[in-house]
C-alpha cells in the first residue's frame, strides 16, 4: 500500500510548475509592465528620500513626531537614533528599506482594509478567505520568492511583491475584527436615527474600529520589515545586503551594525505611527 501511494505521487510541483511556465509564456509583458510601473515608483521615491539632505529629514521627522505625539521625548529619541544610523554609514540603505517598506505598506492597507470591511459585512466572504490568509501567513517566506523572481526578474519588485503577500492578511484580518466588534448598540442607535449603511460605516464602524486598524497597520510595518533580508535575495536594495553580505563572509561587525539600523527603523516606525494615547504609547 504504501509503495503503491509513493509510486502514484500527485504532480502538484508539476503542475504548479507548468502554471507559472505558462504565464511567463503568455502574458510576459503584463508582468514586464507592472515590473517596469512599480520599478518606476519605488526607485523615484528612493531618489526623493535621498535627495533630501539627511540632517533636513531627520528634523522634518522629528517635527512629525511632535506634531503627532507632542512628546519632546520621542523627537529626541528619533533624532538620536537616525543621527546613529548616519554615523555607522548606513544612511543611504536605510532609505531604501524605508522606501520599500512604506510603499509595501501603503498597498496593503489600500487592499487590506477594504477587503476586511467587506468581510465583516459578508460572513460567507471571510470563511471563504480566511483559510487563504492561513496560507499567506504560513508558507515559508523563501517560497514566494521562486515564482516572483521567475515572474518578475531581479531586483526590488519581487521583493516588493513578496513582501505584500506575506503582509497584507495582518490588515485584513485585524479590520474585519475591528468591524465585527463594533457593539450592536451603536449600529442599532445609527439605524434608529435614519443613518445609512455608507453613514454607518464612516461615523460609526470605522471610529470605533480604528484602533484595531491601526494595530494592524503597525503589524504590517513589523511584517514588511521582517522580509527586508529576504528581499536582499532577489536583488532588491537596502539594508538586506549588508545582513547577506555578512552573513556570507561571517562578518560580524557589520552584521551587527546592519541588524541594529534594520531594528532601529522597526521601532521608530512603530512609535511614530502608535496612535496617541494607546498602550505603550506617549500620552
Amino acid at each position: 500500500m504504501l509503495d503503491w501511494l509513493t509510486d502514484n505521487k500527485i504532480p502538484l510541483g508539476r503542475w504548479i510548475n507548468g502554471f507559472v511556465d505558462f504565464l511567463n509564456e503568455n502574458v510576459a509583458w503584463l508582468f514586464d509592465f507592472i515590473s517596469d510601473v512599480l520599478g518606476f515608483i519605488i526607485n523615484g521615491f528612493i531618489d526623493i528620500l535621498l535627495w533630501v539632505h539627511p540632517l533636513a529629514l531627520i528634523a522634518l521627522l522629528a517635527g512629525l513626531a511632535w506634531w503627532l505625539h507632542r512628546s519632546w521625548r520621542m523627537s529626541a529619541l528619533i533624532v538620536a537614533a537616525l543621527m546613529l544610523i548616519l554615523n555607522l554609514g548606513y544612511w543611504e540603505p536605510t532609505m531604501e528599506t524605508l522606501a520599500l517598506v512604506l510603499i509595501a505598506t501603503l498597498i496593503c492597507m489600500l487592499v487590506g482594509v477594504p477587503v476586511g470591511i467587506a468581510a465583516a459585512h459578508r460572513p460567507w466572504l471571510y470563511t471563504a478567505i480566511r483559510p487563504i490568509l492561513d496560507l499567506m501567513q504560513t508558507v515559508p517566506t523563501f517560497v514566494y520568492l521562486i515564482p516572483t523572481l521567475i515572474l518578475f526578474g531581479l531586483g526590488v519588485v519581487p521583493g516588493l511583491i513578496s513582501t505584500v503577500i506575506f503582509a497584507i492578511p495582518a490588515p485584513i484580518r485585524l479590520t474585519y475584527l475591528g468591524v465585527v466588534g463594533v457593539p450592536k448598540p451603536l449600529i442599532e442607535a445609527g439605524e434608529a436615527f435614519g443613518a445609512t449603511r455608507s453613514q454607518l460605516l464612516w461615523k460609526i464602524e470605522l471610529p470605533h474600529a480604528m484602533p484595531t486598524i491601526m494595530a494592524g497597520l503597525t503589524q504590517c510595518i513589523m511584517l514588511s520589515l521582517s522580509m527586508v533580508v529576504i528581499a536582499a535575495l532577489v536583488g532588491a536594495n537596502g539594508l538586506g545586503k549588508p545582513v547577506v553580505r555578512a552573513l556570507s563572509s561571517v562578518n560580524i561587525a557589520q552584521g551587527f551594525e546592519a541588524g541594529l539600523a534594520i531594528v532601529i527603523v522597526a521601532i521608530l516606525l512603530d512609535r511614530l505611527l502608535k496612535q496617541r494615547g494607546a498602550p505603550g504609547g506617549e500620552r
